[in-house]
């Protein structure tokens, strides 16, 4: 084993803001849950990692309850999860010594937000001189709102706002940016094709 899935705040915590109607994948859990599979069945490590921020009073508040993974989603006996309260996945947590404690030298990126949390998490792995993958298609995000518009809008009003950036664009942006330079581009599909098939079946 010397590769990884990090599963990136794929947590309840999204599903209680308003822009969840606005998410980009409704079915994050389940294509996490697909990909989480395949890692397993591949024999890499899955590694969970959460979203908190104490004290806040919002959804990312542990105080709330809102701060574990999403229905679908358990960890396996003896997989990590870990809780964060940086964009990334390592400043604030023991990612690095976990990684370097089980020989990873490659990680596979999914989760919840696309550009955000996930691309940052991809960028400081490969400064650290991980072999980065990122699934694009088991990541998700929400529009994003140009930074002068007035705060506080319905929702209906900021999609109608084409100032607004869509998700489909954030998406493509991300992949544009980390594409030879901190990640490679994969797909669930990909990754698939990376498991062994299971015992007794045909080759085909």
């Amino acid at each position: 084993m010397n590769r990884a899935l990090l599963v990136i705040d794929v947590q309840e915590s999204f599903r209680r803001r308003p822009n969840w109607a606005a998410v980009s994948a409704p079915d994050i859990a389940a294509r996490t849950a697909r990909l989480a599979g395949a890692a397993r069945a591949a024999g890499d490590l899955v590694v969970w990692v959460l979203h908190a921020e104490p004290g806040s009073g919002e959804v990312f508040d542990p105080a709330l309850g809102h701060v574990r993974l999403m229905d679908g989603l358990a960890p396996a006996a003896g997989e990590p999860v870990l809780t964060k309260t940086s964009r990334n996945a390592f400043t604030t947590t023991g990612l690095q010594q976990l990684l370097t404690a089980r020989g990873i030298g490659e990680v596979t990126i999914c989760g919840i937000q696309t550009e955000q949390c996930c691309e940052t998490t991809a960028r400081l792995a490969a400064d650290l001189g991980y072999r980065v993958a990122f699934v694009t298609d088991a990541t998700a995000t929400f529009p994003i709102e140009h930074r002068d518009a007035p705060p506080g809008r319905p929702l209906a009003e900021i999609l109608a706002d084409p100032a607004t950036l869509d998700t489909g664009r954030i998406i493509a942006r991300t992949e544009y940016a980390l594409a030879g330079r901190f990640a490679s581009i994969a797909s669930i599909a990909s990754i698939d094709d990376l498991a062994p098939a299971p015992a007794g079946a045909a080759a085909g």
